[in-house]
């Protein structure tokens, strides 16, 4: 495992921030980590990457314990914090040569052109760092964490402040990075997790709540989706009068998007209707529902 973290807690004077959560990662996993502002995300990611000591629990990256050896453990972690504290007296490149020199990295000028090539920052890469918006000023953070060419990326809020074309970017660069790294992505855009992520952890009050494929959790829904194709146009009347329907969206001509609270019965009835009514069904799937309902039926239970 490239991360393991156990029971892990953290307390600020009588409030728990961080209350015994347990979890892991391997190579080549993209993880989505999400929980309300004050669930806990950023102090989870500071003590795995060594920025903050936990109370109790250990956590552990590419089998070094952060807490033990956190010289040893941070040349394994690629960290981008959400408030992505630069230099910003310094230039684009010079401040990514004052970051190899920190990691102590041969061949650095390939490397610098690698990482300012792979991010976006050719044009920017001679300004001054304050000179850039807040986009740019991401994407320097994202390569001074990708510099050293880590096991683990820890990314916090890394699309915060980009234009939708530059989150389309970032979000290629992650997935590339994904495929040989253990990335734990943090993020307020739930449509950006879906994007990148095959597994969701979700914590609330400092608890974990959920972990598990984005396909399970989909799954375990109380709320399903039932998508329909017939050969035939349809009234959507027809669909609002099933037991068990919530909503009906028409997608097309002949295709429907049905959500329910019980999708196994939606389709039963849906059979029992095409065969009384001599209707022909192309298509019928279950559809999980969406990672924001997902997202607020876990995090606002426990209020």
């Amino acid at each position: 495992m490239s991360i393991v973290v156990n029971e892990l807690m953290k307390v600020y004077g009588e409030q728990i921030a961080v209350n015994k959560i347990s979890f892991s990662a391997q190579r080549g996993e993209i993880v989505g980590f999400l929980g309300p502002n004050g669930a806990g995300k950023s102090t989870t990611m500071k003590m795995i990457t060594g920025y903050l000591a936990p109370d109790s629990g250990v956590a552990t990256v590419s089998n070094i314990n952060v807490a033990a050896a956190p010289i040893e453990a941070k040349k394994k972690i690629g960290y981008l914090p959400e408030a992505n504290p630069l230099y910003t007296d310094m230039y684009v490149k010079e401040y990514l040569d004052f970051v190899s020199d920190v990691h102590e990295i041969k061949n650095k000028k390939q490397r610098i052109k690698d990482v300012i090539e792979l991010t976006g920052l050719v044009v920017e890469q001679k300004k001054k760092i304050n000179q850039l918006s807040k986009g740019y000023r991401q994407r320097t953070g994202l390569a001074a964490a990708l510099i050293h060419d880590p096991e683990v990326l820890i990314l916090d809020e890394p699309t915060s402040g980009l234009d939708p074309n530059q989150i389309i970017e970032i979000r290629n660069v992650i997935k590339n990075q994904g495929k040989d790294k253990t990335v734990l992505f943090s993020s307020h855009i739930l449509q950006e997790v879906e994007a990148i992520c095959d597994r969701v952890i979700i914590i609330n009050k400092g608890m974990l709540v959920a972990d598990d494929k984005l396909a399970n959790l989909q799954q375990k829904g109380t709320t399903n989706f039932v998508k329909v194709t017939f050969k035939e146009p349809l009234e959507t009347e027809w669909l609002n009068r099933l037991n068990g329907v919530i909503g009906v969206n028409k997608l097309d001509t002949y295709s429907w998007q049905i959500k329910s609270s019980d999708a196994n019965e939606v389709k039963k009835q849906l059979l029992e209707m095409s065969l009384q009514h001599n209707l022909n069904i192309v298509s019928l799937q279950t559809e999980g529902g969406s990672l924001e309902e997902i997202f607020r039926r876990l995090t606002s239970a426990a209020k």
